[in-house]
């Protein structure tokens, strides 16, 4: 009888499948196999003994088998390799918390912390990884091709009529209190309110500044981080940095200081996780402040027309915002690298985003409400890797100690701009708004601006950030090495 694939051999009816020698592990003596009525298998002439089959039990006493059944549940169930998977759970995301807004709960707690909570569930819960190549693609483009999208009303001219004294105070910083000090007190009532806002603005900024420093001391006092060793004092001063400017100078003052790869990794996981209980914190704070009132920014472009442009999407506006957003992030990508610009491409393309729509108002006024309108889709996507990227398990077993220092760190941080805001009766909306640029930088500094609808504060929040960016290596270099490293 010839060999085939399936067998019918007498004197059963059944036929069976040819087994090869490798396939789940079975071994047997004999390519041509039947299957009988007692359900064993046997070999062509029926002389010999059963065959082992998977999962069936032997007739001898004597023989005993163990079967391990394997779960073929994986988890994360979306692995970070399903590139489709993963964008669809972080769209997903984004789709659900902007369509909180429409319900109660949303609305308090607004859709961007409603995507960040969603995305952290799903993270620590096992459905999606809190590590994927996705997430980069979003920080590394998506975010930075969304702020030239949100800018195209940033008329410069526009912005300081309506923000001037805001406005400088992010731009001057501390030297504004020099400013403010050296005005004659007996000057008219205008440019003594003018004072007293510049001084106000300034003392903000520079509390951001001293209470994340007052939190690192305070922080580094209860939670020493001795089992690290010298990267103790290292990694705290790299936190500091961090949460002065952002993640480009967390990466500077850790080569600066000689972190080891191990403690710098586990350090970014700890604060990926705190970033994201911060800023689920910093919305539930800022749910009662409501959106400011929408005015025209250019002529011919009313209430009306900007609400009935928010719902349609005409297709030639769209692609243009997308076509001259895609422009400016290549061309601020290229002036970064050309002369080493310190802090990423985000202040490169926020400068030149302002300069053309200062120079060419009405054009740019077109193709903005379908620009705000693309950029609050990335800007919920990047709050959903926000959440998304905080294993709160994985860093409470690997670097538990990194963990609360840093929780540590943020409470002091945001206790003390809370404290000393209720004291001198500062705007809550300007106090939180500069603690997220200083903690988080820039990119959710906007974020936060444009999704609460404080439409106003999107370029001093971006310039609050990038002011923070280019002082907290320094910061943070200096005060690890003459003060942490002395405690």
């Amino acid at each position: 009888m010839m060999a085939s694939k399936f067998l019918s051999l007498q004197p059963t009816r059944y036929r069976a499948v040819q087994h090869s020698s490798h396939h789940n592990n079975i071994s047997t003596a004999s390519t041509h196999t039947s299957v009988g009525l007692d359900g064993l298998s046997y070999n062509k002439k029926g002389k010999g003994k059963p065959l082992t089959l998977p999962l069936v039990l032997q007739r001898n006493p004597n023989f005993s088998r163990i079967v391990t059944a394997r779960s073929h549940l994986n988890f994360p169930l979306i692995s970070p390799h399903d590139q489709w998977g993963t964008w669809t759970a972080l769209f997903a995301a984004g789709a659900f918390g902007t369509w909180s807004e429409k319900t109660k709960i949303g609305r308090m707690l607004s859709g961007a912390l409603v995507s960040t909570l969603v995305a952290l569930a799903a993270s620590n819960l096992g459905i999606i990884s809190c590590e994927a190549s996705a997430y980069s693609v979003v920080l590394g483009f998506l975010l930075p091709l969304a702020v030239p999208l949100l800018l195209f009303r940033a008329d410069l001219r526009k912005v300081i009529q309506s923000t001037g004294t805001l406005l400088l105070a992010f731009l001057l910083g501390s030297d504004l209190l020099v400013l403010a000090l050296c005005l004659p007190t007996d000057c008219c009532s205008d440019n003594f309110i003018l004072t007293l806002e510049f001084l106000k603005c300034g003392v903000v900024l520079l509390l951001i500044i001293v209470a994340t420093t007052i939190g690192t001391i305070v922080a580094y006092l209860i939670v020493p981080m001795r089992s690290l060793g010298q990267d103790s004092w290292k990694i705290a001063a790299a936190l500091m940095g961090r949460h002065i400017g952002g993640a480009v100078n967390y990466v500077a003052i850790a080569e600066a200081l000689g972190i080891s790869p191990s403690v710098l990794a586990a350090g970014l996981a700890a604060d990926n996780v705190i970033c994201a209980v911060y800023f689920t914190t910093l919305f539930a704070l800022a749910s009662k402040i409501p959106p400011e009132a929408l005015t025209s920014t250019t002529d011919g472009i009313g209430t009306t027309e900007s609400e009935s442009s928010s719902n349609k999407l005409p297709v030639l506006q769209t692609a243009t915002a997308l076509a001259v957003s895609f422009a400016i992030c290549s061309l601020g990508n290229f002036l970064t690298k050309y002369f080493g610009i310190p802090g990423g491409i985000l202040p490169a393309i926020t400068a030149i985003v302002v300069i053309l729509a200062t120079a060419f108002p009405k054009q740019f006024a077109e193709i903005a409400p379908s620009g705000e309108a693309m950029a609050l889709i990335l800007m919920q996507v990047f709050f959903a890797v926000v959440g998304a990227s905080g294993n709160v398990w994985n860093v409470i077993n690997t670097a538990p100690s990194i963990f609360f220092f840093a929780l540590v760190q943020i409470a002091v941080h945001l206790a003390v701009i809370l404290g000393f805001g209720k004291l001198f009766r500062f705007d809550l909306k300007l106090l939180l708004l500069a603690s997220n640029a200083n903690v988080g930088g820039p990119t959710t500094a906007c974020g936060m601006a444009t999704t609460k609808g404080w439409s106003s504060l999107i370029v001093p929040g971006i310039l609050a950030g990038i002011f923070g960016i280019s002082i907290a290596t320094f910061l943070g270099i200096g005060f690890g090495i003459y003060v942490l490293k002395l405690i």
